[in-house]
């Protein structure tokens, strides 16, 4: 019995052990951790540190404007529960106020670093239906979003940075307006995108020449009730690219599919692909005559090491590359 509850002991140490060590802060907002408020933990972070610094956020609901500077890079931030740790404000363009660029002012979260990481947390922008209101606005290059939710109306994720990469696994995502937009190479694998109301789904401005924009992997797209007339896509900028693969979309999605954004000279330039989709809102037979079907040799090159690539700054951490979870 000794012996029993000696080694209960050490095991109960080595876990307490393993815990403690795991995070470098923590925030909780009773109190008990090293900081009450999200941003004050992210402050706190060396600024281009040697290694990955990783801030734990217990559950609770942080009203507050998150900022990772450039300098913050390899910053984790991995809360306790999704549905339970909730990080949410409410700018929206008018309340801002700053003229015609006020959306980009408007983010609960912006992250401006490289090699940031998100896990297990929402992040919500409050405003409601009142204009564009950015929940996440991520300008770094090689960041993970990871088992999170991202709530708001027009233009919810600004995936943005002409030479950065982004990709969000598992991570449900909602909206009105163009609530996908952006000119970054990001892959979305197996999120749940959830249209509110009749509107685009996504807006990219993939920049001339980069071979990725938008790319949706085995995804599955929902509708609120009522919503019957869902666009995959427009162009915020002319040479646009949004592929969606393997993915399960309602007959709320519209015949023809994709919008030009009034200008039809965006159809000579747009690059708007699907691949082996399925559900109702899958069927092809009266999309518009510009965008189009990929063969199974090139939907191969969809693959996250042929899209992440490209650039030629691929790096490693020991044996994983940047994207592998």
């Amino acid at each position: 019995m000794r012996i029993l509850k000696l080694t209960i002991v050490c095991l109960l140490l080595s876990v307490w052990s393993f815990s403690a060590e795991k995070y470098d802060y923590v925030v909780a907002l009773d109190g008990s951790g090293d900081f009450t408020s999200i941003q004050k933990a992210v402050d706190a972070c060396k600024i281009f540190p040697d290694n990955r610094i990783t801030i734990h956020v217990k559950n609770g609901i942080y009203k507050e404007k998150i900022a990772v500077l450039e300098g913050n890079t390899q910053l984790s931030i991995i809360g306790e529960s999704v549905d339970k740790t909730i990080i949410t404000f409410d700018d929206y363009f008018d309340k801002i106020n700053r003229g015609r660029n006020s959306t980009f002012y408007t983010s609960t979260l912006k992250v401006e670093a490289s090699d940031f990481r998100l896990e297990t947390v929402t992040v919500e922008n409050s405003a409601g239906p009142v204009g564009q209101a950015l929940a996440l606005n991520v300008e770094g290059d090689r960041c993970v979003f990871v088992n999170c939710r991202f709530l708001g109306n027009q233009d919810t994720v600004y995936a943005a940075g002409k030479f950065s990469r982004q990709y969000f696994y598992n991570c449900y995502i909602e909206g009105t307006t163009d609530f996908i937009f952006g000119e970054a190479t990001a892959v979305f694998e197996q999120c749940s995108l959830h249209a509110k109301a009749n509107s685009f789904l996504s807006a990219a401005s993939t920049t001339e020449g980069k071979p990725f924009g938008f790319v949706f992997l085995n995804c599955k797209i929902t509708a609120a009730s009522g919503v019957d007339k869902v666009f995959l896509g427009r162009p915020w900028r002319s040479f646009a690219k949004v592929a969606f693969l393997n993915c399960e979309m309602g007959s709320f999605i519209t015949a023809e599919g994709w919008d030009n954004w009034s200008k039809t000279e965006n159809e000579k330039t747009v690059t708007f692909v699907e691949f082996n989709n399925k559900g109702a809102g899958a069927d092809r037979s009266k999309r518009v005559s510009w965008s189009r079907e990929l063969t199974k040799k090139e939907a191969a090159n969809f693959s996250k090491e042929k899209i992440f690539t490209p650039l030629g700054w691929e790096i490693s951490t020991g044996k994983k590359k940047w994207y592998e979870l």
